[in-house]
């Protein structure tokens, strides 16, 4: 049984967690899994989206088989996570994650690693680690508090706050909230969209934006002037100005006034 099935729908790579009879909660085997996949996605794919089977996205992770780890296999553990992580937050291709249900612990955290996440209404969030016992490892001590910052992480943490997908939005963490039990397809909609870009620009927000935000000010914008430069004089990048240019281009989908 595969614990993440792979499904590749035009230039689109679907990711699902499938272990809903544990809430999707992340396993050793589980995260192996993810990882071909990832690979899989960035190789083949121009987006993708990941989801979770059964009721929850993910509940985490999988406290029993933590539970018998030694503190070196402890840390093994995290690191294949991180290895895993950073190729879907810097890989080839955007992630776009559709959440409903728990995303709770590791589910969280694989949620923060993602570009775009879009969450259903009752959607619920959650780092019960300090209740645990145990502290992040996937990650989340960089990328969650990048999104929420470390005050509210540690208000999770040490709490065991439970945020609703509103309170969600308002820290950053989710960036839509879909129509009951249509957060997936509105993932693979944005999924599409970005699918239509140029893949070199795709690449360069999901592997620029991050570092340019994390480095010293002026490098930030010598940095970001070279990045325009190199996508501005594509062929690619060239026929789509001249597509604009021409009124060939499709416009801004303007929100009309209310």
């Amino acid at each position: 049984m595969a614990f993440v099935e792979y499904e590749l729908q035009g230039d689109v790579a679907i990711l699902r967690l499938n272990r809903p009879d544990k809430r999707n909660a992340m396993s050793d085997a589980m995260v192996a899994d993810l990882a071909v996949a990832v690979d899989r996605a960035n190789s083949e794919a121009k987006s993708a989206v990941i989801c979770g089977n059964g009721k929850h996205f993910c509940a985490g992770l999988d406290l029993a088989e933590h539970s018998e780890k030694t503190v070196m296999e402890g840390v093994a553990g995290s690191r294949a996570w991180h290895a895993v992580f950073s190729r879907i937050q810097h890989g080839q291709i955007p992630f776009v994650s559709a959440l409903h249900g728990a995303v709770v612990g590791g589910g969280l955290e694989l949620a923060s690693n993602t570009h775009i996440r879009v969450a259903d209404p009752e959607t619920y969030f959650a780092l019960p680690e300090g209740q645990r016992g145990i502290f992040v490892g996937g990650s989340g001590s960089v990328n969650i508090t990048r999104l929420m910052g470390v005050s509210r992480m540690m208000d999770l943490m040490l709490t065991g706050r439970v945020l609703s997908v509103e309170e969600a939005e308002r820290c950053s963490v989710v960036n839509y909230i879909a129509e009951p039990g249509k957060a997936f397809d509105k993932a693979l909609e944005l999924a599409q969209r970005i699918a239509t870009n140029a893949p070199l620009t795709n690449y360069l927000v999901v592997n620029a934006l991050q570092r340019i935000h994390d480095s010293g000010y002026d490098e930030g914008l010598f940095f970001e002037s070279m990045v325009a430069s190199m996508t501005q004089t594509t062929p690619e990048a060239q026929e789509r100005l001249r597509a604009f240019l021409e009124k060939r281009a499709k416009r801004l989908d303007i929100p009309a006034a209310e």
